[in-house]
C-alpha cells in the first residue's frame, strides 16, 4: 500500500460552468483532510483550486500552497494556507510540488492542468518518480481525452503498461484506494545519464 500522506492536485483557477465539478473538488479537499492526507496545489483561492483548498480548511486540513512570484499579481493567493511557498519560475513550483507530494489528482482544468498533469505523467514514464497518479473523470469531463490516449496506444505511440500509469475514476473514495493500490511498473533503464 502506498502512504497517501500528503496529494498534489492539478485543477482549474477557473469554475468552468459544472456545478457537479465545483461540488466534487470542495468534496475531495474535505475527504482529504479527514483522512489526513495534506492538500498541496497551485495557492488560488479562485477557481476549483480554490474550491478544493475551502474544502479541506473547513476540515481543519493542512493546505501547502505553491506559487512563483509573478503569478501573485495575476491569480488571487489564498491567504488562509497552513502554509505559502513562493518560488521564482513555474519550472520550480512544479518542482516543490513533487517533492512535497506522494501522489497526485487531477481534477478539470485548461492548459495548465493538462500541462502538469502530462510532465507528471512523462516523468513517471521516464523512472523519476514512483507515486501514483489520479485522474477524477467528474461527469466523463476526460473521456474524450481517454479516447485519445487509447488512440495512441492502438497507433504505436504510447505503451500500454504507460497509459495505465494513470489511475481513473468518477469517485473520490475509489480513486483514493486504487491509488494506495497501485503498483509502479519498473521502468527498463534505457536513459543513461552518465554519457562516459
Amino acid at each position: 500500500m502506498n502512504n497517501l500522506d500528503s496529494i498534489c492536485v492539478f485543477c482549474g483557477s477557473s469554475e468552468g460552468n459544472d456545478t457537479k465539478v465545483i461540488s466534487e473538488a470542495f468534496v475531495l479537499g474535505e475527504k482529504l483532510a479527514q483522512q489526513g492526507i495534506t492538500l498541496v496545489y497551485g495557492a488560488a483561492k479562485i477557481g476549483i483550486m480554490g474550491q478544493v483548498a475551502q474544502g479541506a480548511l473547513g476540515c481543519k486540513g493542512k493546505v501547502i500552497g505553491v506559487i512563483p512570484e509573478f503569478l501573485k499579481l495575476k491569480e488571487v493567493v489564498h491567504q488562509g494556507l497552513s502554509e505559502l511557498i513562493t518560488t521564482e519560475n513555474m519550472h520550480q513550483r512544479k518542482m516543490k510540488m513533487h517533492e512535497l507530494s506522494n501522489g497526485f489528482i487531477t481534477l478539470p482544468g485548461g492548459f495548465g492542468t493538462l500541462e502538469e498533469l502530462f510532465e507528471i505523467i512523462t516523468w513517471a514514464q521516464l523512472g523519476l518518480h514512483q507515486k501514483p497518479i489520479g485522474l477524477l473523470n467528474i461527469n466523463g469531463f476526460y473521456n474524450d481525452l481517454l479516447a485519445l490516449l487509447e488512440n495512441m496506444v492502438r497507433r504505436g505511440f504510447l505503451k500500454m503498461e504507460n497509459y495505465e500509469l494513470l489511475i481513473v475514476d468518477d469517485n473520490i473514495d475509489q480513486l483514493l484506494e486504487k491509488m494506495r493500490s497501485f503498483k509502479p511498473v519498473q521502468v527498463p533503464k534505457w536513459l543513461k545519464l552518465d554519457r562516459t
